[in-house]
């Protein structure tokens, strides 16, 4: 059965985690979409430290499995060096269970230095980006004649004229745009790619025909979303979203294989939910409860270390991600999280001007109005990280995740009580 692992909040849901678990069972696993901005944290065991990824698949760490990252990824080709040097010092290596996508395209230095003189020039009404020239790749992207994609390494002298152009443009623009900007150095970029295409040479392919083929082979895929569907460009919380198709939809365009190559698409959500940088929040809690969380779930960004917000969890939220999603299934992690806490809510519904919403309106202006309308449940003090059967949980907390399967209509099969492999309860789909 092929698997495709989506976040249905704003990122950060633990979606590693899960890819992690479902390596062992997977013969590829593909990362799609998104690029250095997103971190996907995996704990192997709780005695071991853990795992910081931002670009390979989390079934990096597994044996005898091929990752694949496809020509929807915007790669930091620097950032993804140093990720493979760190599992080399750890004792795991990259090299032929590693192919990359000729057709990503490459983030720059000037990427990121566009995307720092960006968000400064719009002071107030900054994005809150993560200033990994995420955005500004994925422009380039769209304009075409000044992006770089990987395939571009292979052909050094081509690829020299083609930069000596581009950053001549970048110049002039920065020059004009911003206040006293640095100039772009060609030949400094230009000899890191040169270091790039030694590196990442053996590893680039054309990865649409290589998952064709795999897929012909009927051998198990598994798909590994960046970020979260509410960060989607097109069906999040525009503009304060990511710049890719970040929900289910962007699969198929991101990777060169078609929805229907997916047998399951499992969606994974917080017991509450957060948010990192600027943007609507309609069940963020800016007070203790709030902060509780934030303290108790560690709730800061694996990319940035920016503090997360954090609130109750938004089942109108869930609700919309599932439906535009097709999610079959759902992760529910970080239970433990929330343990301590007197009473929890679920935000069931919206008001909009005294009337109910009936779906989700992904528009900012209209979320910044919206007023939620919330269950609350009784909490529990026990600690949840030694349990190992869902039946084994507090009344409570069982109660809690069981009526949101209620609210939500499909199963939650799995259960996040800690960090680590093991802490994880499994419940069936029927």
């Amino acid at each position: 059965m092929n698997t495709c692992v989506i976040g249905l909040q704003w990122g950060d849901e633990g979606k590693g985690k899960v890819v992690d678990q479902l390596s062992e069972t997977a013969d590829v696993i593909i990362r799609y979409s998104g690029g250095a901005n997103a971190g996907h944290t995996v704990v192997r065991s709780s005695e071991e430290e853990a795992f910081a990824l931002h670009l390979l698949p989390s079934g990096i760490l597994h044996e005898n499995k091929l990752c694949v990252i496809t020509n929807g990824v915007a790669l930091d080709a620097e950032t993804l060096l140093g990720e493979i040097q760190r599992l080399a010092e750890r004792g795991i290596s990259v090299g032929e269970n590693l192919k990359i996508s000729g057709r990503a395209h490459l983030v720059m230095d000037y990427h990121k230095t566009q995307d720092r003189l960006s968000e400064e020039a719009l002071g107030k009404a900054k994005l809150g980006t993560t200033i990994r020239g995420i955005g500004p790749c994925y422009a380039d992207k769209v304009t075409r004649t000044t992006a770089v994609r990987v395939v571009d390494l292979l052909n050094k002298d081509r690829l020299k004229e083609k930069l000596k152009s581009i950053v001549e443009l970048k110049n002039k623009i920065f020059a004009a745009l911003y206040d006293n900007p640095e100039p772009v150095d060609f030949e400094v970029i230009y000899q890191k790619c040169l270091l790039w295409a030694d590196a990442l040479g053996p590893m680039i392919t054309d990865t649409t025909a290589l998952l064709h083929r795999i897929w012909q082979d009927n051998k198990v895929m598994l798909f590994e979303g960046a970020q979260g569907t509410l960060l989607d460009l097109d069906h999040g919380t525009f503009p304060f979203v990511t710049s890719s198709n970040s929900s289910a939809v962007g699969l198929a365009a991101a990777s060169g294989l078609p929805a229907k190559s997916v047998d399951r698409f499992l969606g994974v959500a917080k017991a509450y939910s957060t948010r990192v940088g600027s943007g609507p929040f309609p069940s963020e809690q800016d007070n203790d409860i709030g902060q509780y969380i934030r303290d108790k779930g560690h709730e800061y960004g694996t990319t940035t270390g920016r503090p997360r917000r954090c609130g109750w969890l938004d089942a109108v939220v869930l609700d919309y991600s599932i439906r535009i999603g097709g999610i079959n299934e759902l992760a529910l992690q970080h239970l433990d999280t929330l343990s301590g806490l007197k009473e929890l809510q679920i935000c069931t519904s919206y008001k909009l001007d005294g009337k109910k919403v009936d779906f989700f309106p992904a528009e900012a202006d209209a979320l910044d109005q919206v007023e939620c309308q919330y269950e609350t449940f009784p909490g529990w003090d026990e600690d949840l990280r030694g349990i190992t059967d869902f039946e084994q949980l507090p009344e409570n907390a069982r109660n809690y995740v069981l009526r949101l399967e209620k609210v939500l209509g499909i199963p939650i099969v799995m259960v996040g009580v800690g960090p680590s492999r093991e802490q994880t309860l499994h419940r069936s789909a029927n």
